[in-house]
């Protein structure tokens, strides 16, 4: 089905994530010429896109339409403060504006676009950009359900979507789904290492390591088997596995350490957006 949102499309920063989107909304059919981007410092790929697809592609503001459908803001949160007043003149009466700065509330994007402004805030993760992702929305009381439907369609582009009714559930959402892609990574890496350790060659740890955790993904994802009994399937009574397994369950093992790091990822979350 080909991606509609009834208007035109403004997306503020084209980094990692930005660009993952803006992927995916192409291969998802949305017109190229419906799509204005604004970013000062456009990574060589994103030229080239612009380029080939022919969607928008400017530094400034000054080419932006008055009245987009959605104005979607995939900037660092840090230098939100100084992005978004230029573009309040941008913002229709029936734009919504969808953002995915990490930390940064709906109070503070009214406080630069308009106490009346429609805005959805969500929290997706990097496998987005394999369109892979999963996100974590929600929205403010001027966002209708149209406004909503058009933001659902632009982040299902690169995964599936769940909503929320509490802005407050995005701090452990950033703490889970957010972050949780390094903690993926970081298990892989040392993984590898620690076959290195027991004897393997560097590379077939690697390889062993990445395959693994992919593989081990791809049938979580695949299965509606829950984590646990899936864990329980690979575990012989008394095998290899129920060896490893003693370690990384006992005191301070895994669950143990997993609890603390989304704990203090949280906390970082919420002192970020306070």
């Amino acid at each position: 089905m080909t991606l509609e949102i009834g208007g035109t499309l403004i997306l503020i920063g084209a980094g990692k994530m930005g660009g993952a989107l803006l992927g995916g909304w192409l291969e998802r059919g949305l017109e190229p010429q419906s799509i204005f981007v604004q970013d000062p410092e456009p990574s060589a790929d994103i030229a080239a896109l612009a380029q080939r697809e022919q969607f928008h592609l400017g530094a400034d503001a000054s080419a932006l339409p008055r009245d987009a459908a959605v104005m979607v803001l995939a900037v660092k949160p840090q230098i939100m403060d100084q992005v978004l007043p230029p573009l309040k003149p941008h913002i229709g009466e029936n734009t919504v504006v969808l953002s995915i700065a990490a930390g940064y509330r709906i109070a503070g994007i009214a406080h630069h676009l308009g106490s009346n402004c429609a805005i959805v805030r969500a929290m997706p993760n990097t496998p987005a950009a394999i369109g892979r992702g999963v996100t974590v929305a929600c929205a403010n009381a001027h966002a209708t359900p149209d406004h909503k439907g058009h933001c659902d369609a632009l982040l299902r582009a690169v995964g599936s979507v769940a909503w929320s009714e509490q802005e407050s559930t995005l701090d452990p959402v950033t703490a889970v789904s957010g972050s949780g892609p390094a903690y993926v990574f970081l298990l892989a890496e040392c993984l590898a290492e620690a076959g290195v350790e027991a004897g393997l060659d560097e590379e077939l740890a690697r390889k062993l390591a990445r395959e693994t955790v992919a593989g081990a993904g791809e049938l979580l994802i695949r299965s509606d088997t829950p984590a646990e009994e899936l864990r329980k399937n690979v575990t012989s009574p008394g095998g290899t596995t129920a060896a490893a397994l003693e370690i990384l369950m006992g005191e301070d093992g895994l669950q143990q350490l997993l609890t603390r790091a989304v704990r203090a990822a949280t906390k970082r979350s919420r002192e970020l957006s306070s």
